[in-house]
Parts: C-alpha cells; structure tokens; sequence
C-alpha cells in the first residue's frame, strides 16, 4: 500500500498564504464575448466581426440603433434616461463600436446599468450627480491645451515634449473625454470649437515648428484618435517627424487598439507600422503605441491580437493610458484584474492611470486626491515595478504629476496645491512659475460637512 504524496508538499502551505493576502492573483485567460447573444447581431459572421469596415459601419450612433441592436434586453426605462442624458448632460456624442459594446453584461437592464464600460461609455441621466453635476471651476478645456498652442492642434506644454492634435474625431467617443471642448460632434449641452485651418496646412505647420525648435524631442501624436485617420496620411505626418534629427520618440495615440482592434489588424496598417519601426530604428529613434483600457473586460482575445501585431511591427512599446473613475476601475481589485490582463494576455504595458479632468458634468466619475493616494498604495507590490501603474493627476498649466507629489493639501474644501519645474510658454517672463502653488480640486461630494456648507456659501455668492 503506497501513501499518495501531495506533488508539492508547500504548495497547500502557499494557497493558504495568498488567501490571505487583500489580492489574490489568479491568470484568467481572455474570452471574445459572443455577439449574437444580442438580438441584432445574430446573424453576424465571424468574418464580418472581425472586418474594420464591418465594425465602422454598424457603429451605434443614436437610441434607434441602440434598440435595434439590443432588441427586448433591456427596459424602457433605460432607454428614457439615456434620452435626457444625451438631450440634457452629455459632452459627447453617442459613438459606440459594436467591439466595444459587446464587452459590456447585457443579461438585464440592472446589470447593465452597473456595467463599467457601460458607465463611461454609455451615461445616462441617473449616473450624474444632483447636488453637484459639475464642479464650479470646471471648465471645457480643463488642461487649457489651446493657450499653449504652438501652432493650432500642437500643444506645447513640456519643455521637451508636444502633443500633435492631428483630427477631432475618434472610432469612439467616451463620456469622460478630457478634450471634449473640441473632439467630437456637439451636443445640446456643448457646441464643439472646431479647428480653422485646413487640415494639410495644419499638419505642415507642426512639422516647420518642430524643424524650428531642437529642444523638442518627443511627439504624442493623437486628436481625437489617430486610427481615424486615413493610414496613407498618417504614416506620411510620422514618416516626417523621422527626418527631424531632434525627434527621438514619438507616441500614437488610440483607443482604438481596444474599441475597435480590426482596425490596427489591417494589413495596409500592420505594413504600414514595420516601414515606420524600421526607419525608426535605423536613425535610433522610438515610436510606440499609446491605448486607453479601463476595465479588465475590455481586454478580449482580438485586443491581444492587435496589441501583438503591432509589436511584431518591431515598434517599441504598447502601453496603457487609463483614467481613474468611480463606478468603473476604483478599486484595487479592479485595477490590478486590468493591469494583469493587459500585462498578461496582450503585452500592452500598464502605464498611467489618470484622475479624472475637471471638465463639465463630470463629478460622478471623478475621485478625490486622497482617494488615487490610497489606490496607488493599494497595488503596489504586486506588478512588476516597470509595469505598475503610476497614477497621476494633470493639474492645470502644471501638467502631469503623480498623486504623492502634491505641496499641500487642503482636505476640509479639496484643494490640492501644486508646484512644477519648468516654464510653459505662456509663463516665459513669469518670474514666479517655478514657485507659484497651482491648484486642483477634488469632487464637493468627498468633502466634509464643511467643506461643502463652504463650497455652497461660494455658489450662492457667486
């Protein structure tokens, strides 16, 4: 009679550990959820699915799409409050492709009012705050981005570094968008600004300033999204930005990866991107590809696929810009389920994860400062160092900083005070720059009793 031995005699001993610990990591292996268990995609065929043109095509863009898509599956009652959102409180427009709506739980109209893709992707009306839909000092360029154009669409606000705004459309449109001022279609709360130049003329005046200014040594070139796009000019504006000798990195933007990834599998995109990697390398310089994931759910087998496509492009880097909002990923768990699927399954590089901006109708998503202090100690220890996300708050005319390298904090009204080392160009004679304390608030609700009963007293002042 032999005794069975357990094949590791610690490994009971390690289970019980982890148990233990406030995270348990376990890989889950990613799953594309089946569209056909929506009413109007039954018959949609995996060739269509996985087309860029399919998936543009049916892009829902308004509630008769919407019901037409989700048939019986949801209650009146959800599509009313959807209505007086749009009509009432949304900064953009309803953009949703059908790779990103199928990630969201559709088994009932409760389940998917507490989807967190649903939340930020889809708000309605009773998501929004009453007491304070918007904090006072919102406003719809939050970042103040335009004052510090260089030439209109090209941001410069870091002493090395610029953003190239290179459209005001996306493949999707997400609630909380931090350019909402510009990007996108208006809507009855917000009449869009639009760009004035036209659009050949723009992107040739950002090439002659960056010719012009050797101090500039990184591009983020985005929009909107640069996926909307057409590739032929795209690849030609960083084809460009390759021949100035001071461009050393230079950093796509698109959420697209995620929200529509056909579109980064094309083959005209993927031989695209080896052209550009390899002039890259040749002189020495980086391009990698910047995404905005914010929930575990929205990494799905196709995602991965992408993600890996474009890194045997030979470019350097996937990474994720993702933001922090209440109701979606504010919690520990939930960011690290999103930095292990991200990490784990499609080699996209957990990067940032950004507070909220304070733009117009957008309390309810946002957390305190305090709140992003306690997340970022909450998953530390258990990612990699190199891909532990740093969460940071894009204080006005500062820019980014990560939440434990504010000044001072004023927790009884929310204010958190600010300080930078560098000069933007609208501070060039500013002899205080470099001393002067910014600000940037935290949502009222968060606060104390007095710190609301002081914020009310400013309201009715006002």
């Amino acid at each position: 009679m032999t005794t069975a031995l357990h094949p590791d005699p610690d490994a009971a001993v390690r289970s019980e550990e982890t148990a233990r610990q406030p995270y348990a990591y376990r890989r889950r292996p990613l799953q594309e959820p089946d569209w056909r268990r929506l009413p109007g995609w039954r018959d949609v065929t995996e060739a269509e699915w996985e087309s860029a043109q399919w998936q543009r095509a049916h892009c829902v863009k308004n509630l008769r799409q919407l019901r037409q898509v989700m048939g019986d599956l949801l209650d009146e009652s959800f599509y009313a409050d959807l209505e007086r959102d749009q009509a009432e409180r949304a900064t953009m427009s309803m953009l949703l492709p059908p790779q990103m709506l199928n990630t969201m739980d559709a088994s009932s109209t409760e389940a998917f009012l507490a989807d967190p893709v649903r939340r930020y992707m889809l708000p309605v009306h009773g998501d929004r705050r009453t007491d304070w839909p918007s904090h006072p000092l919102a406003s719809r360029d939050s970042l103040h981005e335009a004052e510090m154009w260089a030439v209109e669409g090209l941001t410069h606000r870091y002493p090395t570094k610029v953003l190239a705004e290179l459209l005001p459309t996306c493949p999707q449109y997400c609630g909380h968008c931090t350019r909402m001022d510009l990007v996108g279609n208006s809507t009855p709360a917000v009449d869009k600004h639009k760009f004035t130049i036209k659009p050949a003329d723009r992107l040739g005046a950002m090439l002659d300033y960056l010719r012009r200014s050797p101090g500039v040594r990184d591009v983020v070139v985005s929009g909107g999204d640069v996926a909307n796009l057409p590739w032929p000019r795209l690849e030609a504006f960083v084809d460009a930005l390759l021949d100035i000798d001071n461009i050393r990195d230079i950093r796509l933007a698109s959420k697209a990866l995620m929200g529509l990834p056909q579109h980064w599998l094309q083959d005209e995109v993927r031989a695209g991107m080896e052209r550009l990697a390899a002039k890259a390398a040749r002189r020495g310089a980086q391009i990698a590809i910047h995404t905005h994931v914010n929930a575990a759910q929205s990494v799905t087998p196709l995602v991965a696929r992408a993600a890996r496509a474009m890194l045997d492009t030979g470019i350097r880097d996937v990474r994720n810009q993702g933001v922090l909002l209440r109701g979606v990923n504010d919690t520990p768990a939930a960011l690290l389920d999103l930095s292990f699927a991200l990490l784990d399954e499609a080699g996209i590089l957990p990067y940032y994860l950004y507070m909220c901006d304070m733009i117009p109708n957008s309390e309810h998503w946002r957390l305190a400062v305090w709140e992003a202090q306690e997340l970022q100690h909450a998953i530390m220890g258990y990612l990699p160092g190199f891909a532990t996300p740093r969460i940071v708050c894009d204080v006005p005319y500062v820019g980014k900083r990560w939440v434990h390298q504010l000044a001072d904090y004023d927790r009884e009204r929310g204010v958190s005070y600010w300080t930078k080392n560098y000069r933007t160009a609208l501070e060039a004679a500013d002899p205080d720059a470099l001393t002067r304390r910014y600000e940037y608030h935290d949502p009222i609700y968060t606060l104390p009793e007095q710190g609301r009963a002081w914020w009310r007293d400013q309201a009715e002042a006002a």
